[in-house]
């Protein structure tokens, strides 16, 4: 029942009618759905798209969701990817049907989109203290004994504003929690000392409305990461999990919940929870890397683990987004139509990979050409002496950063590698 949802409420989205609020589109295309402009199978530079558009590549999707359902279930570990990277129902869905066991979620908001998209297994990376929004999800666990949903605690003052509101609630399903180990002094949320977790599950034994079932954190949060710290606070997560199982405190469930893992460091996350001993309750390991679905040009492309351990695996940036040379005023300056609005600047400013001519449409790369600074709506590009570069060449950028680029489009093409859109993706 809960699949015939999810695909239904997945469906519905082709059935949304193309018009001006989605960048990018081709205009001749408004008023066909969605599911009609994809089955034309239009070219992105020959099929009316207007520029800046972004386009998500066909081939690079793929692949990166394979590589992570090898990688995790390699390392044994069930995979919740943050869905916050994209917020994108149909990527969810090729997720799970990639293997993952759910998604995570950051915000209570972010819950009930999954929620209207029919997602039955959330885990939530916060705490959540207000009130309207755990009202909601005491009602949304009542009426779905199939929802499993798993939030963070870190306080004991957390943990009484919980409990206070899902009994005003008259919640009859008890929320289930995990303590977040903190990454250390200095770091962002998380409980910072074993025996203020204690505390906290202590809290939680007490209040009726909550059940413990296990421990997690963010080990992208320990301070000055390198493998050594990260490593050493992976223990000591893994640690308080036995301390806890030790003294009895899982001793109704089913099954332990140890979790962690961005998008930097899951491979120190799969080394130390192999090393996890034996509890008493079986133990989900819960990896919750989000970025991968997309990679990147930047910043992912240079953190990502498999750096590290290539021998497992690569992942392939997705992202490009197509400008247009709208003005060379000088001869080592050119400027794109895309800007602030349309790439992705919080990490790093987006790099120059591909010249397209519109003169005869063949591409070569974008030697000669760096991304110095983003206005709202233009790009500010040197060119150097010897490189071609005239107005109305389309010009493609690599971006850092998929968050922040999923952001800024609601419907993005999805282009094999010839260019022909295939789908398109609503965020």
């Amino acid at each position: 029942m809960a699949t015939d949802h999810r695909d239904q409420a997945v469906a519905a989205l082709a059935r949304e009618r193309v018009d001006h609020r989605f960048k990018g589109l081709p205009p001749n295309a408004e008023g066909l759905t969605v599911g009609e402009l994809a089955a034309e199978r239009r070219s992105l530079f020959t099929g009316g798209f207007t520029t800046p558009v972004l386009a998500l590549s066909a081939e690079a999707l793929e692949h990166n969701l394979v590589a992570m359902e090898r990688y995790s279930a390699a390392h044994g570990l069930a995979f919740a990817p943050h869905g916050k990277t994209s917020l994108a129902p149909q990527l969810f869905e090729r997720q799970l049907a990639h293997g993952a066991w759910g998604i995570t979620a950051a915000v209570p908001t972010q819950v009930r989109i999954y929620r209207a998209f029919g997602i039955q297994r959330i885990f939530l990376a916060n705490e959540v203290v207000d009130a309207a929004a755990l009202h909601w999800l005491a009602a949304e666990l009542d009426a779905d004994p199939d929802f499993r949903f798993i939030a963070y605690v870190d306080s004991v003052r957390g943990v009484e504003l919980m409990d206070a509101a899902l009994r005003e609630a008259g919640a009859r399903r008890p929320v289930d929690v995990v303590v977040e180990l903190g990454g250390g002094e200095g770091a962002r949320t998380g409980v910072r000392t074993e025996a203020e977790c204690a505390a906290v599950a202590d809290a939680v034994a007490a209040a009726g409305t909550l059940r413990l079932v296990g421990v997690a954190g963010y080990e992208g949060e320990v301070p000055k990461p390198d493998g050594e710290r990260v490593r050493a606070w992976l223990r000591r997560l893994t640690a308080l999990a036995a301390d806890f199982d030790a003294a009895g405190r899982f001793e109704d469930l089913d099954e332990v919940v140890v979790s962690a893992g961005g998008s930097a460091w899951f491979d120190a996350v799969a080394d130390v929870f192999a090393e996890l001993p034996t509890l008493s309750r079986p133990v989900l390991k819960l990896l919750r890397s989000g970025a991968y679905v997309s990679h990147d040009d930047g910043h992912y492309r240079h953190i990502t683990p498999f750096n590290r351990v290539p021998e497992e695996g690569e992942l392939h940036p997705a992202f490009r987004l197509w400008a247009q040379v709208v003005s060379r005023p000088e001869p080592g300056q050119a400027f794109l139509n895309a800007g602030k609005r349309d790439a992705a600047y919080d990490l790093d400013l987006p790099e120059p990979q591909l010249i397209r001519s519109a003169r005869d449409a063949t591409t070569r790369p974008a030697t000669g050409l760096t991304v110095t600074a983003l206005s709202d709506q233009h790009a500010w590009v040197s060119v150097a002496a010897d490189t071609d570069l005239e107005v109305g060449d389309w010009v493609a950028l690599g971006l850092s950063h998929p968050c922040t680029s999923f952001d800024k489009w609601q419907l993005i093409p999805v282009a094999e590698s010839d260019g022909t859109v295939t789908d398109y993706i609503r965020t």
